[in-house]
């Protein structure tokens, strides 16, 4: 029987990129943590990060490498302007890249919005024994990815990359 992982303990890390968020406005990050709370799984940190892609990769690394996170739920930044850095950090910190993610968030988007959902650079990996996902910045996207693939699957993901 193959393992499900569900006692798995998610402790994750929120972080929204914008220029222009505060924690009143960060609807997106708001709803993270609502979800994450729902689920009865630990928000270990949450901040706001300007648009640069330095200090994100730096973030992402010092969250990668400390013992109480081992999830980070990312959104914002995931599109095509010049500030869009999400994608491009996410993907110079992991190791393996799941696929998978980015196709069927694009393909559920389809669904609810159209041929613009090919827009969205949402991405997911590993580094180390830690998850990593991007979402785009609208609640619903938040809403979307949060309940179709990040909350039904976070604690199998942990449990695999735990996994030898």
């Amino acid at each position: 029987m193959h393992p499900t992982h569900q006692q798995e303990v998610v402790r994750a890390a929120v972080v929204t990129l914008s220029d222009t968020r505060t924690v009143e406005t960060d609807k997106g990050g708001q709803l993270i943590q609502q979800f994450l709370h729902q689920s009865n799984f630990h928000v270990s940190d949450y901040v706001i990060l300007k648009d640069d892609l330095d200090v994100l990769i730096d973030t992402l690394q010092m969250y990668s490498l400390e013992p109480s996170i081992n999830t980070i739920i990312l959104t914002g930044g995931t599109g095509f302007t010049k500030r869009d850095v999400t994608f491009d950090a996410v993907s110079h910190v992991i190791e393996k890249e799941m696929t998978g993610f980015g196709e069927l968030f694009r393909q559920l988007s389809f669904d609810e919005i159209g041929p613009k959902a090919m827009f969205s650079r949402a991405i997911a990996g590993s580094v180390g024994e830690t998850a990593i996902y991007a979402l785009p910045g609208s609640s619903n996207a938040v809403t979307l990815g949060m309940t179709k693939l990040i909350l039904p699957t976070v604690q199998h993901f942990l449990g695999e990359l735990k996994r030898r």
